[in-house]
């Protein structure tokens, strides 16, 4: 990049932290103190506020640059990943919004605490929703390591590091200071940027090809060096049967995993009713659709305007397409319109990072305080203290995730963004769909399927190809490899359910009948609902 870009791209980012920050030192003026406030931001969020919020929350940098990539270089299999990401709102939509918001106060575990014994199911729902939460974060602080150091020009070491402890210290901040109110008026303002530059650069691609839709497809399809093939299924997840299993697993990650992330369940919490959360999710699932279809035309406006090639040559992974395109369509790298264009996609792309780890922070920090702080001692304490103790878990976390940031800063980032979905599929999701719809379910059980799915899941990425036996895994001068796919979705999800049915035939404890009763009453009808 030269001096002007730099220069512009710091402005920006400059000033989206300034106001972030801004938000932040207002809200902090104005909290309460209580759980509630600092959890659910008073659940005084509107469905449109929350909706953006939301979406805010879920469209991660690796969404608005890596699959604006992938498609740029695989074409019709890129989509994919953002067909998997959209349809996963379904699942939440019908299986997840009411309920969870009828039934629980701030975490998942709330939900499955409400009829079995509170402690070990705390604990380890707890201990599960950190793990998940950490691998998401750790994702997003590798991505800023990597994105925001090529974008401001830095290629080296140093570089990297100083990004992901700068993001790391804002995210911390957002959250002890802020809570759940500021958090969330961080993700809208970085939904409304996100959209909005989406929606220019979509228009600006339209505009070169004179919104002929078919002629950027059979460019692309002639520069990508692949022709026809560029545009049917196959590019990337044709080859053996691993391959294909490996996209099958990927999908049911990117399809399950959504209805068990921490961060989107705890955005349920934030509106008054049941009701108002429906709509949040209909909100967002119009946001994040609208989003994800003007992908397309951003990543096969890529292929078509930049070229597979040149996306490649800058970063294999295809990370800089939405930059380069930006680049060109402003006008060129020495225009003045490609150096604002460049710099306005890289400030909207490390506001996207802000808003989704300050999320993921706040989501872990209440698994903590709320689950296994609250777990792990008489509950005797006042709302004050677990509140201080989430805010001192939000800077462990975040101690944490600058540490595992620098450590894996060379890692695969779309694996570990899938990694987390597959642990929250596996883990989350079975104890959650489990206590909502299975009468006979048992604290043994609940237990059973959370460990059961987790442990599964990380020990097979363990011994998978990612990990050793290749010269592309993380350590190539070994070989402990044993599973062929590199994703474990399609193996650890199963076995999450096959324990909670294990768990539950083999318990002792019969289910607690009235419990199950007042939890089916209340989630479906929000009679004492908090």
């Amino acid at each position: 990049m030269t001096g002007h870009h730099q220069t512009l791209a710091l402005v920006l980012f400059s000033a989206f932290v300034a106001v972030t920050l801004g938000i932040t030192t207002w809200v902090s003026r104005k909290r309460h103190g209580s759980a509630e406030e600092f959890y659910a931001g008073g659940r005084l969020f509107s469905p449109m506020e929350n909706g953006f919020a939301i979406a805010g929350d879920y469209v991660s940098a690796a969404s608005f640059l890596g699959i604006s990539g992938l498609i740029a270089l695989f074409g019709y299999d890129g989509l994919l990943y953002a067909v998997g990401f959209l349809v996963a709102w379904l699942v939440v939509l019908f299986l997840v919004a009411e309920l969870v918001r009828n039934c629980g106060r701030f975490t998942l575990a709330d939900v499955v605490a409400a009829r079995m014994s509170e402690r070990p199911v705390r604990i380890a729902a707890g201990t599960s929703s950190v793990t998940v939460s950490v691998l998401y974060l750790v994702a997003q602080m590798v991505g800023a390591g990597s994105l925001v150091a090529l974008l401001l020009g830095g290629t080296s070491g140093a570089a990297r590091d100083w990004t992901v402890v700068g993001v790391g210290a804002l995210m911390v901040i957002y959250v002890s200071l802020g809570g759940m109110r500021a958090t969330t008026w961080i993700q809208i303002v970085k939904a409304v940027l996100l959209l909005g530059g989406t929606v220019a650069l979509s228009a600006l691609v339209l505009v070169r090809f004179d919104g002929d839709f078919g002629r950027m497809l059979f460019t692309a399809a002639a520069r990508s060096g692949h022709g026809d093939a560029f545009l049917v299924p196959g590019l990337k997840y044709g080859g053996d049967w691993t391959a294909r299993l490996d996209f099958i697993s990927l999908g049911l990650a990117l399809v399950l995993g959504t209805a068990g992330l921490p961060h989107i369940l705890s955005r349920f919490y934030t509106v008054p009713t049941a009701r108002a959360a429906r709509r949040s999710v209909l909100w967002s699932i119009g946001l994040i659709g609208g989003f994800y279809l003007m992908t397309i035309v951003v990543g096969f406006g890529a292929a078509a305007i930049v070229g597979p090639e040149a996306v490649r040559a800058s970063n294999a992974a295809g990370n800089t397409a939405v930059p380069l395109l930006a680049l060109d369509l402003g006008g060129g790298p020495d225009s003045t319109g490609g150096t604002v264009l460049f710099a306005v996609v890289a400030a909207v792309a490390f506001a996207t990072i802000l808003a989704v780890v300050a999320g993921i922070t706040l989501a872990s920090s209440a698994s903590v305080a709320h689950d296994l702080y609250a777990s792990l001692r008489r509950r005797t304490g006042k709302q004050r203290s677990e509140v201080a103790v989430a805010r001192v878990a939000a800077v462990g976390v975040g101690l944490v995730a600058i540490a595992l940031g620098l450590l894996a800063r060379d890692l695969n980032v779309a694996f570990l963004v899938g990694l987390a979905f597959a642990v929250a599929a596996s883990a989350n999701l079975p104890v959650l769909l489990y206590s909502l719809f299975w009468r006979g379910f048992t604290t043994r059980g609940a237990v059973w399927a959370v460990y059961g799915g987790l442990v599964p899941a990380l020990v097979l990425v363990v011994l998978s190809p990612v990990v050793s036996g290749s010269p592309e895994s993380l350590f190539p001068g070994l070989d402990f490899q044993y599973f062929p796919l590199q994703n474990p979705g399609l193996v650890s999800i199963p076995l999450g359910f096959l324990a909670g049915w294990l768990g539950t035939v083999t318990s002792s404890d019969a289910p607690d009948e009235a419990k199950h009763a007042e939890t089916e009453v209340r989630s479906l009808t929000g009679a004492g609902a908090v």
